[in-house]
């Protein structure tokens, strides 16, 4: 994931892993209710390659929780709460919010329109690791 029109140009490239409560596959995804009446899911990355500006976000983790009380595009709007790690430093950490906040522009600034209840921004460890094909 890339944004290059906001004032400062960011750059992302890794892992990405999302679960959530729906059974099988998420109808969610497909535009569809969610079969148990609201999702709630999680989605983590981590970034192998990134900056914002000449500044660099690699080998940092991210982690976002929403809650959709309905259907995921035509509403309520979600409830989110995004955790960064804490290896990051105080001026990555600014940058990571802003990305993943949407006010970075790109993606998430698309998402950060289905959003309507931003629970906070914390900081803690998280980790991540590869054995094989193991994530």
């Amino acid at each position: 994931m890339s944004n290059t029109t906001a004032k400062t140009s960011w750059k992302l490239e890794g892992d990405y892993f999302e679960g959530c409560n729906c059974n099988i596959v998420c109808p969610c995804i497909y535009l569809g209710d969610p079969d148990e009446g609201d999702c709630r899911v999680t989605c983590a990355w981590h970034i192998q390659e990134g900056n914002y500006g000449n500044m660099t976000l690699d080998n940092l983790n991210t982690v976002a929780m929403f809650n959709s009380p309905g259907n995921m595009v035509t509403g309520p709007k979600w409830k989110a709460a995004l955790y960064i790690d804490n290896k990051a430093s105080s001026e990555q950490r600014d940058a990571l919010t802003k990305i993943y906040s949407g006010q970075a522009g790109g993606f998430f600034a698309a998402a950060a329109n289905f959003i309507g209840d931003m629970l906070g921004v914390k900081s803690v460890p998280i980790e991540f690791g590869i054995d094989g094909k193991r994530r």
